[in-house]
């Protein structure tokens, strides 16, 4: 079946099956490959993109379930977020990553929590970025880094 979807501000199709995971119909359908494979269960938060702003894992949403929702991933995050364009700039000022397999999906993660609370607090951070998995271990980081965008610390 023929599906329209809007990806980083673009219109593409993909003829899939309709239960095909929206991580896979970007990755192998649509050559994005910001979104990444880590669990295939929706825990750890590597496959995580915006769906109309909000952050979604796209492993665990099929491509019927997207309709006329946008789809932003970590490629396009910039154009559309100024919290994304202050998290990418954080992430690289404070050094976050170590292996930097998950970091698009924490990097997602982050400006849908700065976009609903632009000054979190700790405890925001750990709500929000609690099903994120970083292997690493750059937790610290990734929170010095949150604070950082959110003008609450300097990198």
């Amino acid at each position: 079946m023929a599906f329209k979807i809007k990806v980083n501000g673009k219109t593409r199709t993909a003829d899939v099956d309709p239960d095909m995971p929206l991580l896979w119909v970007l990755r192998d359908e649509l050559d994005v490959k910001g979104p990444k494979f880590g669990c295939g269960a929706g825990l750890c938060g590597a496959c995580t993109v915006h769906l109309d702003g909000k952050a979604v894992r796209s492993c665990q949403t099929p491509i019927s379930a997207v309709g006329a929702k946008s789809v932003t991933t970590i490629e396009g995050l910039a154009a559309v977020s100024p919290a994304g364009r202050k998290l990418q700039a954080a992430w690289i000022a404070v050094d976050v990553p170590q292996c930097g397999y998950c970091q698009a999906g924490q990097i997602m993660q982050a400006a849908d929590l700065l976009a609903a609370k632009p000054k979190p607090t700790d405890a925001d951070i750990n709500s929000a970025m609690k099903g994120n998995i970083c292997r690493c271990a750059t937790y610290t980081r990734i929170r010095h880094a949150i604070k950082v965008a959110a003008g609450l610390a300097t990198a």
